[in-house]
């Protein structure tokens, strides 16, 4: 069916090829500062361009009399028929009548633009980059365009195996907030627990926008509390939505993982890739993602298809539109080298579709009506940890259902819903409002496949419904701005006011999926009258199902919250050449109490060429209802031993008992300072930041539950906690330089880094043991959040039909603590240094090489084919069996998966 699609849209492109002109320029304002977003279409056609984060665009037209619509939201719409020339500069002109301009991230400013921001702001082009490079989803996207975001997909870590952690400049993937068109995304309801960077996390899941829907995405590098709120303490990432209205779109992506490893893993303990076919038919129903047992091609796995589809329409004739994203997407699981005990090593699994609409539609010529919002459906499916044959000593498998063991999976249904309306008018007195309502609601359910409730014996099911967790939020904003020229250079006042109501549930599964059943297989709840089933050897069995715990009606959360929050926010422009600018914002949380933050910054242009800029803010981020109000009980295997454990609330009496306090907000001070440089071709930022955060909250490790007083139902217990303060220091770096070649050839290079070190200042414990309560297993996970740095190197050669990338990305070395700490945990200094010496895995500085190619066919019909790590790049090998993911390395820098080879097709209709 691909193939098929390929040339039908071939053929139609084909037929359309006819002779073509090439031009290019810069749109600027009226103080010759770069547009970006500008929209430029070739008049009586779909075809069409936007322009870059400098401004700039190229554009193929029919002919060299072509006529080009220059639109930009807030700007008189420019109309000029070419002349056959190749270079065309426009200049436009703000229009104060036309509406629905979505300011840059960091400012309330509607005159201010990325190049002249006070602070750091990325400007990416989502579209081209998901396009060149064949990423399927927005982590990865982002991965390789923004140089302190840092994302990489996870296996064996339960629910993160499912919803990516993110970070950007190495904190917590909650300490950075997320807006879709400058209003609040809500979050995950996921906290991530096991075995995954962002420990004790929730984060905002990006991949559930699709990326066709995305005309832009901002990402403000700097805090940002004083003016947004919680959560954006080490940034702000603002996800403009395409308002095009020019035909219909349609993009047909394909590609798959080698699995040719190379090195020296099939030597080892065990492979996936075939070399002991006995240990594999473990895997329930052989499923290898793609690849299945036996068979002689085992070259690739992971395959991906994505199809997306973009249409845009006018809505009346006075600017309205809508713009229209499908998505379906189908990735098959990965397998990848590992141990025994972990024969599913790799990717999820995840069949998904997405739909995303943006609308504005004016009212008379002062008020505009907009909405915007979508759906997000993911089916996804991992391998948990690999449960041994009872024959060899594991009585987490029932002898008549897995005779030799077998391989859990952990699948989900998630569901993301966001609707977002508003109204903007402007006011006869030069004042802007905008009005809004947004609602968000994030579902994730678990279900768990090829598994056993052990107590059960043979009775068990092989699936549980397992119940799962809910966060929604509800946000209603009123804003005000207003930008006065007459006052020195231009001065901007903005004030808001905003109420935000939160809830979080957890929901029970069925029975089995959680339950202890006793010897006559009714569920255990009077341990006084009931004996629990046991195995030929008289040990008892465990309960719920293997590979993830049902949550219980013990479990179950309804728990709400509200926020009330004020903000003033001005700009100055003391002159053409100095700009200062502050804000100050109030909060009050029902469930907490208040926090009041302030931000100031200014940017001085020394010439035309360099300006200089920095801020210092403080800012916070309000503990998350999952984070104070989730709670499970599960097995954890320790030394070879099943070890019932809790994860206790933290408003629980255990909590309380063991002296965990309850959660109060983190709080930061965030200072920077950088600058950028522009002549001719070259562009250059540079920003170093310093971000202090104290009583970060972090899950703790595993306390002894047996020296309570009271039966906790558990041998070991683990809390959120505000656990540590940290100080992150770093510098990022963006040059660019582009340059024309003739005959409408361009030729630009790109560099872009992050260096970051993150160091753990003071541990919060109290009288409790700082090894027990957050020792250095934990500690490596919250350190390498980020690595030391990453840089990528972008090259690029565009002609009239050939668009050449090629990206060199350098990863730093990252160490982390393995599992032993947690099969031998340290309580003093000597037992630490003696782990030290041999639990440490360290994974060397690594490169990966993406290369594309793409092809303009005609002016509607683009062919894209590429390799992204061509050079089939891994982290370093781990031989020793105790990595905590359980594959022969962890999931850092590059992933896990190794090249991936892709095509994928354009047409605009």
């Amino acid at each position: 069916m691909r193939n098929w699609l390929m040339i039908i849209f071939l053929f139609v492109g084909v037929a359309q090829i006819e002779a073509q002109h090439s031009v290019s320029g810069a749109v600027t304002d009226a103080k010759n500062e770069p547009l970006v977003g500008v929209n430029i279409q070739e008049a009586g056609t779909t075809n069409g361009a936007t322009t870059d984060a400098y401004g700039s665009y190229e554009l193929t037209v029919q002919s060299s009399s072509a006529t080009l619509i220059f639109s930009y939201i807030g700007f008189t719409t420019v109309e000029i028929t070419l002349s056959g020339q190749n270079s065309l500069n426009v200049s436009m002109a703000g229009d104060v009548i036309q509406l629905g301009g979505i300011n840059v991230v960091g400012s309330r400013n509607a005159t201010r633009s990325a190049t002249n921001s006070p602070v750091a702001v990325d400007i990416i082009d989502v579209s081209d980059l998901a396009i060149r490079y064949g990423k399927a989803e927005l982590n990865q996207i982002l991965q390789y365009a923004a140089p302190s975001f840092n994302a990489t997909k996870q296996s064996g870590s339960d629910g993160a195996d499912h919803i990516d952690p993110a970070s950007l400049r190495g904190l917590g993937p909650d300490q950075t907030l997320v807006l879709i068109n400058g209003k609040r995304r809500h979050q995950s309801s996921l906290v991530n627990v096991f075995g995954t960077r962002g420990r004790g996390n929730s984060g905002t899941d990006l991949n559930a926008i699709p990326a066709a829907a995305i005309k832009r995405i901002e990402v403000l590098r700097d805090g940002a509390s004083a003016q947004y709120g919680s959560d954006a303490i080490a940034g702000v990432i603002n996800v403009v939505l395409k308002d095009n209205s020019d035909g219909i779109t349609v993009g047909v992506t394909t590609g798959n993982y080698s699995t040719d490893v190379g090195g020296d893993y099939a030597q080892q303990i065990f492979d996936t890739q075939g070399e002991w076919e006995p240990a594999l038919s473990n895997i329930n129903g052989k499923d290898r993602g793609g690849v299945t047992i036996g068979d002689e091609d085992k070259s690739s796995d992971g395959n991906t298809v994505k199809i997306d589809l973009n249409y845009g329409a006018n809505l009346g004739d006075n600017g309205g539109f809508v713009n229209v994203t499908t998505e379906y997407l189908s990735r098959a699981r990965t397998l990848r080298p590992s141990f025994d005990w972990r024969e599913g090593y790799g990717t999820a699994a995840v069949d998904g579709f997405n739909f995303m609409v943006n609308s504005a539609m004016p009212v008379g010529s002062n008020t505009e009506v907009y909405a915007f919002g979508g759906r997000n459906f993911r089916d996804t499916d991992a391998y948990a940890f690999t449960r041994g044959s009872f024959a060899n000593g594991d009585n987490r498998a029932v002898p008549s259902l897995y005779e030799n063991g077998f391989t859990p999976r952990i699948t989900s249904n998630i569901i993301d819903v966001s609707a977002s309306m508003g109204v903007r008018h402007n006011m006869s007195n030069g004042w802007k409002v905008d009005f809004n309502n947004t609602y968000g609601k994030n579902n994730f359910h678990y279900y768990i496949r090829g598994t056993n409730n052990a107590s059960l014996g043979g009775a068990s099911p092989t699936d549980f419904d397992a119940g799962g967790h809910t966060l929604s939020q509800n946000t209603t904003s009123l804003d005000f701005s207003k930008y006065n020229s007459k006052i020195k250079s231009g001065f901007n006042l903005a004030f808001g006011l905003e109420f935000r109501t939160e809830n979080f549930t957890i929901f029970a599964g069925e029975e089995g999926s959680y339950a202890l059943y006793d010897t006559l297989g009714i569920a255990l709840t009077n341990p006084a009258t009931q004996v629990p089933a046991v195995d030929s050897n008289g040990e008892q069995l465990p309960s719920g199902s293997q590979g993830f715990p049902g949550y219980s009606p013990a479990n179950v959360v309804d728990r709400s919250r509200t926020n009330f929050g004020f903000y003033l926010d001005a700009e100055l422009n003391v002159t053409d050449a100095l700009l200062l600018s502050g804000a100050v914002r109030q909060e009050n949380y029902s469930d907490f109490g208040q926090t009041t933050n302030y931000k100031v910054a200014g940017r001085y242009s020394v010439s035309n060429s360099l300006s200089l800029r920095g801020s210092v803010s403080t800012g916070f981020r309000a503990p998350s209802l999952a984070q104070k109000h989730y709670n499970l009980v599960f097995n954890n295997i320790v030394a070879g031993e099943s070890v019932r454990t809790l994860l206790a609330s933290n408003t629980s009496t255990v909590a309380k008992a063991f002296g965990i306090g309850e959660l109060t907000e983190e709080t930061a001070a965030n200072s920077s300072v950088g600058f950028t440089f522009n002549i001719g071709e070259l562009s250059a930022t540079v920003d170093a930041y310093s971000i202090a955060v104290k009583d970060r909250i972090v899950l703790t490790d595993n306390f002894d539950a047996t020296l309570l007083e009271v039966d906790v139902g558990a041998e070991d217990a683990q809390f959120f906690a505000n656990g540590v303060d940290t100080k992150t220091t770093g510098v990022d770096i963006v040059l660019n330089y582009s340059k024309s070649v003739g005959n409408g050839n361009r030729l630009s290079v790109g560099l872009a880094g992050n260096m970051n070190t993150l160091k753990i200042e003071k541990i919060n414990n109290g009288t409790l043991n700082e090894f027990t309560f957050f020792g250095p297993f934990s500690q490596a996970y919250l350190e390498a959040a980020a690595p030391d740095y990453k840089f990528g190197l972008n090259l690029g050669f565009q002609t009239k039909k050939l668009n050449l990338a090629a990206t060199l990305t350098s990863f730093s070395e990252v160490i982390l603590q393995d599992f032993q700490w947690i099969d031998s945990p340290a309580t003093t200094q000597a037992e630490a240094d003696a782990l030290f010496a041999v639990a440490t895995d360290t994974y060397e500085a690594a490169t990966t090489l993406d290369l594309s190619a793409g092809y303009s066919i005609s002016n509607n019909l683009v062919l894209t084919v590429g390799a992204n790590n061509l050079l089939n790049t891994y982290p370093t090998p781990q031989y020793d069996g105790w990595t905590d993911q359980g594959g022969f390395n962890d999931s850092v820098q590059m992933g896990s998966d190794g090249a991936y080879y892709f095509s994928s097709i354009g047409y605009k209709f």
